[in-house]
C-alpha cells in the first residue's frame, strides 16, 4: 500500500540552523483562547451586579430614629453596643447597598452629621436607617 505521503512520512523532524527551538509552553499559548475585547467580561460583571436603591423614611420613621439618636448623644459615655444600619452609595454606578455595622461610638461630629465606630467606620447620619441597642428598649 502506497500513500501519497509515503516519501517524506519517516524524514527527520527539521530543525533550524539560525533560530531556537520554541518552548513547549510557548507553543502551547499559540492555541490558547483569544480575547478580542480586553476587559469586557469585567464590563459585564459590573453591569450585572446589583444594587439597591436608597429608602426615603417616613414621617413617623424619621422621628422615632431621631429619639434614637438623641438618647445615643446623651448615652455616649457609657459607649454601648449598637447596631447601625446605613446605605453606603456605591462607587460606579447608581444604587448602593444597606450595611449594618455593630460596635461602639467612638465620636459624632453634629456639625459634619458624621459618626465615627471604635473601629474606625464613619457613618453620614443621614444614611442611617436604623439604630439598634439595648439603650433604645423603652422606644418598643
Amino acid at each position: 500500500m502506497t500513500g501519497d505521503y509515503d516519501d517524506i512520512i519517516n524524514l527527520p523532524h527539521p530543525i533550524s540552523k539560525t533560530r531556537p527551538q520554541m518552548s513547549l509552553k510557548d507553543r502551547a499559548a499559540q492555541f490558547s483562547p483569544f480575547a478580542a475585547l480586553t476587559g469586557y467580561d469585567a464590563a459585564i460583571k459590573e453591569t450585572g451586579r446589583l444594587t439597591d436603591e436608597k429608602i426615603e423614611l417616613d414621617e413617623e420613621a424619621l422621628s422615632n430614629l431621631n429619639m434614637k439618636f438623641q438618647i445615643l448623644f446623651e448615652r455616649l459615655d457609657e459607649q454601648p453596643d449598637i447596631a447601625i444600619t446605613y446605605f453606603k452609595p456605591d462607587e460606579t454606578k447608581s444604587g448602593g447597598a444597606y450595611l449594618t455595622t455593630t460596635d461602639k461610638i467612638k465620636k459624632v461630629d453634629e456639625y459634619e452629621r458624621m459618626i465615627t465606630t471604635t473601629n474606625g467606620t464613619k457613618i453620614p447620619m443621614d444614611d442611617v436607617i436604623n439604630l439598634e441597642s439595648d439603650i433604645f428598649q423603652f422606644l418598643e
